[in-house]
């Protein structure tokens, strides 16, 4: 249970509208932090166990060598639908007013919805019904992954959130690492491998709502109207310089990353040369292990680190560039071990970034009382680069090859850069050091 945290006394931000505590002046206890880790888990197992080696699976299944091709444009379309749904789920959750509360009606229809569309894609008999079901499970997922963001910056003070931040890298992360092992144990059982995941999901966010706080403010709600809806898709960054910088930065990070790990199985076996999906799969799993080993410890310490010091920004630049070495270094390994290497230092920064990031971003938001909408815009930087990478990392891995998407050292040079310049962005914010 939450105790009293001494403050001060908390800014009216819109003092006409009757708000008494726009933000948590209140220590979240170790129960919500526990809530916490197992809701973002859940989700995540669920989300990106498919992105990370299940779709690249099922592609094969149905369309076997074109595999690459299938991806490139299913994974696009569905990041699209999340791109949509978490804005526009943050900002109708912010106006919902229920016995229930305002977050926790959204979080738990949709990852009932989205369980469901895991077992349509599981069953897809054709590339048709797979884009379908996964657009409708991006749909959902993102109605979930929005809820919980918003509720994070509803329950956690400025003080808990780097620790906090941490706990949810850690937990997105070590999920990651649980659906790719996952996908070992039942590379020849497709059904199980998207299915299992999606009633984990329902379990482990079912709890996150039980335990965590779920108050409805007080100010009044302005009239539901078009121009409030497409609002929802918009922060203005000449108003919000830093936000604008924050969601620029999260944007190329994110852009970075899925230009590599959309193609992660493919690359095992084209650019490394592992013949089997089994043992590819193994491969991938390894050194998804040994990226959330350096994730663990980096966040851990890194989240602690930011909340004594009171700086952000160099953890979340320097970690950038650091990730953007993991990515060339990745364009020159020929062997599994040097595979390996690459996602160490990958993991190490990566840890470090997610860890803070979450806090820069909420530290950073233009009305702390209603994060629904600017963290569902944020989050569209979350969305809207996995609807591009895949296109993009595609056209570079096709650059010079005659068509056949294998330019793995081009990709991942690209991937670099864009990274680089994910760092760059975070230099000029100016509300947090």
């Amino acid at each position: 249970m939450s105790t009293p945290e001494p403050a001060e006394t908390p800014v009216l931000l819109h003092p006409e509208q009757g708000i008494t505590q726009p933000v948590s002046t209140m220590r979240v206890g170790i129960g919500y932090q526990i809530a916490l880790f197992l809701g973002q888990f859940g989700l995540f197992v669920a989300l990106m166990a498919p992105v990370y080696v299940s779709m690249q699976l099922k592609a094969e299944a149905l369309v076997g060598d074109s595999a690459a091709n299938v991806i490139g444009s299913v994974l696009p379309i569905g990041a699209f639908g999340a791109l949509i749904m978490n804005p526009l789920a943050g900002a109708l959750s912010d106006r919902t007013r229920t016995r229930w509360g305002r977050r926790r009606p959204w979080m738990l229809s949709g990852v009932v919805v989205f369980a469901v569309a895991l077992a349509w894609i599981a069953y897809a008999p054709d590339t048709l019904q797979l884009t379908l079901g996964w657009l409708l499970a991006q749909l959902a997922a993102n109605t979930v992954l929005s809820t919980l963001t918003a509720s994070f910056a509803d329950n956690v003070p400025e003080f808990q959130r780097g620790r906090s931040s941490s706990i949810i890298a850690l937990a997105q992360n070590i999920a990651v690492l649980a659906g790719t092992y996952l996908s070992v144990f039942f590379v020849a059982n497709l059904p199980v491998l998207f299915i299992a995941p999606g009633i984990l999901a329902i379990v482990l966010v079912v709890v996150y709502a039980v335990v965590a706080r779920d108050e409805l403010p007080t100010y009044p709600l302005k009239k539901f109207t078009f121009l409030n809806l497409v609002s929802s898709f918009w922060t203005n960054p000449i108003k919000n310089p830093d936000f604008a910088f924050a969601w620029w930065s999260r944007f190329l990070i994110i852009f970075a990353t899925f230009m590599f790990t959309t193609y992660r199985l493919l690359y095992m076996k084209q650019h490394i040369g592992i013949e089997s999906n089994a043992e590819a799969a193994a491969a991938v799993a390894f050194g998804v292990l040994l990226y959330t080993i350096a994730l663990l410890v980096s966040a851990a310490l890194s989240g602690w680190a930011s909340d004594r010091l009171g700086r952000r920004k160099v953890f979340v630049a320097g970690s950038t560039v650091l990730f953007a070495v993991g990515l060339v270094a990745l364009a020159h390994a020929e062997t599994v071990n040097g595979f390996y290497v690459a996602e160490v230092i990958m993991g190490f920064a990566y840890g470090i970034y997610s860890a803070i990031d979450t806090a820069l971003v909420v530290d950073v938001l233009p009305n702390a009382d209603r994060p629904g909408k600017d963290l569902g815009v944020i989050n569209i930087a979350n969305a809207l680069p996995q609807s591009l990478a895949p296109a993009a990392a595609l056209f570079f891995l096709r650059f010079g090859t005659g068509g056949t998407a294998d330019n793995y050292e081009l990709m991942c040079w690209a991937a670099g850069g864009v990274a680089v310049l994910g760092a760059l962005v975070v230099l000029p914010i100016k509300r947090v050091r």
